[in-house]
C-alpha cells in the first residue's frame, strides 16, 4: 500500500513497531526467535528512525515553530538508540534484558503516541499539503533503502 501522506507512512511503521514489540516482550529467553525478533526491532526502528528524521523533524526545524517539537523527538529516538545499545550489550536469557527490552517498549510506545497525538498536528499546520505527499515518497524510499542496508550489514 502506498502511503498518501508522510502521516500515513510514519503510521503504518508505527504500527509494525508496536506489534514487533509485543512479540518480543512475549518471546522466550534464551530462545533463538527473541535474538532473531530482537535484530528485526532494532532494523525496523533504525531505518524508521533515520528516515523520519530526514523527511519530517529536518523539514519542520526549517519553522520556528516545529523547532521545539523536533528537537524533544530526536531527543526521544536518542534514548531508544541508547537503550537498543544496552539491549545488545546484555544477555538476552537474562532478567536485565527483559527489563531493559520493557523500558524500550514504554519508551517506543510513548513517543510513539506523543507524536501520533501532538507532533502530527504541530507539523500538519506547517507543512503544506504536496509537501506532505512528496515527503511521503522520500520518507518510504529511503525507509526501504535503510532496511537493505541494515540487513546487508546484520
Amino acid at each position: 500500500m502506498t502511503a498518501a501522506t508522510l502521516y500515513d507512512a510514519l503510521r503504518e511503521s508505527h504500527e509494525l513497531q508496536r506489534a514487533l514489540l509485543r512479540k518480543l516482550l512475549r518471546s522466550k529467553p534464551g530462545a533463538e526467535q527473541r535474538i532473531d525478533l530482537f535484530t528485526v526491532v532494532r532494523h525496523e526502528l533504525a531505518a524508521h528512525e533515520a528516515a523520519e528524521e530526514r523527511y519530517l523533524y529536518v523539514p519542520m526545524m526549517m519553522h520556528d515553530g516545529g523547532l521545539s517539537a523536533s528537537r524533544h523527538a530526536l531527543h526521544e529516538h536518542h534514548q531508544i538508540d541508547e537503550l537498543i545499545e544496552d539491549l545488545q550489550a546484555l544477555d538476552p536469557a537474562g532478567s536485565a534484558w527483559i527489563e531493559t527490552a520493557k523500558a524500550l517498549s514504554k519508551k517506543v510506545h510513548h513517543h510513539l503516541r506523543e507524536e501520533e497525538t501532538k507532533f502530527f498536528q504541530v507539523s500538519g499546520k506547517l507543512l503544506s499539503d504536496s509537501s506532505k505527499q512528496k515527503l511521503a515518497g522520500q520518507y518510504r524510499r529511503d525507509y526501504q533503502r535503510m532496511h537493505r542496508m541494515l540487513a546487508a550489514g546484520r
